[in-house]
């Protein structure tokens, strides 16, 4: 797993929202924290707010931001590895009882993350398919990088076959700079 450092408690400072805005191709929404930082210093994940500005519900507390590292969750999905996981979920009950303790924590973080006075989310439905299904890399890459290894068996995994996704540098340059 790479080298990284994540930042989960302090607010996002108006270049990083620049840069993830760029990472995206448009605005963020209910961006409410850097959760992890690629190895190149950028954001790769941010968390967001378990409702938008406008209360509607929004139940994805991890968000994978970078577009290497989007690319490369979307191999390993187009390479059925969500398939053969979910299988494997099936068969195995040790990464399936994993697999239940990551969908726990994720709740969890996403309560606490509500805003002071905000209701917490009804729909204990958290990223992903946890915990019983394998249904989006990008969630469960998320959720790992955010949380540390260890807590999302299956985002650990999809970390560790991602490759090195920030290897030819910052996915996203100031304006005018030419990308990688």
């Amino acid at each position: 797993m790479p080298q990284t450092r994540r930042v989960s408690s302090s607010p996002v400072t108006a270049e990083e929202r620049e840069i993830i805005a760029r990472q995206l191709g448009r605005t963020p929404r209910a961006l409410t924290a850097v959760a992890h930082r690629c190895p190149c210093g950028q954001p790769d994940v941010v968390e967001t707010s378990p409702r938008l500005e406008d209360g509607t519900p929004f139940p994805t507390l991890y968000y994978l931001t970078c577009p290497r590292a989007s690319a490369a969750a979307s191999r390993l999905e187009s390479g059925g590895r969500m398939r053969e996981w979910q299988d494997e979920l099936g068969t195995d009950p040790e990464l399936a009882a994993g697999y239940r303790a990551a969908h726990e924590a994720y709740l969890a973080a996403r309560d606490a993350a509500a805003r002071p006075g905000e209701p917490v989310l009804e729909t204990r439905n958290t990223a992903g398919g946890m915990p019983d299904r394998v249904k989006c890399l990008h969630a469960l890459a998320g959720h790992a990088l955010a949380a540390g290894p260890g807590v999302n068996p299956i985002g650990d995994r999809a970390v560790e076959e991602m490759g090195e996704w920030w290897a030819k540098g910052p996915c996203a340059l100031p304006e005018g700079e030419a990308d990688a």
